[in-house]
């Protein structure tokens, strides 16, 4: 964010799970003297921390509220399913809802799966998070469904997962509030859409270094226009020289045809 009284600085909230960090070392190659900061919060907290200031940008979960956020969806994460290592599921490489029927399936507070029906049993009480929710996996007392980012985040030696089919998807957008479009934002979109450094859309950077000493060629050449014009003349008048009446004579010949007996008719035998 920028102030009268302070440098510039952009600050990134982070749903948990989302990994900035490609898009932040590109921004600290661009942009050396505004810091970065990141701030990872849940993705029910994300919007607030973005209304309230706090934040400049998100790496949130969609949906977002587009009456008073800009978004920008990103990806789509695959659902799966995180079981014990000797579960039963792992014996195959994708799971149907039909297959966790008879299993308990935990639905922490913080879940960010949309879902309709719930597949499998419910637990007797919600974990508060998922990080909750993956300690009873290992536990043993059920399993649990969420995009596979969450699923990396809580990692386990224990604990495997296998991909979920015919279940909610978690999308994850760049958002910012409408009303809070700055510079820096827009630096940061273009970096989120991969233009380069040099690309028109977005900011207009002044020209660097390299960029001028193209440019100077054309602008000089404006000084010079009539040069390529006088030597086309004395080009021209050169020629009028070689071929005119005898007066460019060849070195050594005195004027004289290299060959004299050049087109003297043959004597009859």
């Amino acid at each position: 964010m920028t102030g009268s009284d302070a440098s510039p600085s952009f600050r990134l909230v982070y749903a948990p799970g989302v990994m900035p960090g490609k898009w932040v070392r590109v921004w600290n190659e661009r942009l050396p003297g505004v810091p970065l900061t990141l701030v990872q919060a849940p993705a029910a907290e994300a919007g607030g921390l973005l209304l309230a200031g706090d934040a400049d940008a998100g790496l949130v979960r969609l949906p977002v509220d587009r009456t008073v956020f800009s978004a920008i969806p990103l990806y789509t994460e695959q659902t799966v399913v995180v079981v014990p290592r000797d579960h039963l599921v792992t014996a195959v490489d994708e799971v149907s809802p039909e297959d966790l029927a008879d299993e308990i399936v935990l639905h922490p507070l913080d879940d960010v799966l949309a879902w309709e029906t719930l597949p499998g049993r419910p637990a007797l009480e919600r974990p508060a998070t998922t990080a909750d929710a993956v300690e009873l996996v290992a536990a043993g007392i059920g399993v649990l469904v969420v995009p596979l980012s969450l699923a990396r985040l809580h990692h386990r030696k224990d604990l495997t997962h296998r991909p979920l089919r015919d279940a909610p998807e978690s999308g994850v957008a760049l958002a910012w509030p409408e009303a809070a479009t700055t510079d820096l934002v827009e630096d940061f979109i273009g970096i989120v859409r991969g233009r380069t450094v040099n690309s028109t859309r977005g900011r207009t950077r002044p020209p660097s270094s390299a960029q001028e000493k193209r440019e100077k060629p054309g602008r000089a050449a404006g000084k010079g226009a009539g040069k390529p014009a006088a030597r086309r003349q004395q080009a021209a008048g050169g020629g009028q020289r070689r071929g005119g009446g005898g007066t460019a004579k060849k070195k050594g010949t005195g004027g004289t045809p290299k060959n004299p007996r050049r087109g003297t008719p043959r004597r009859g035998s």
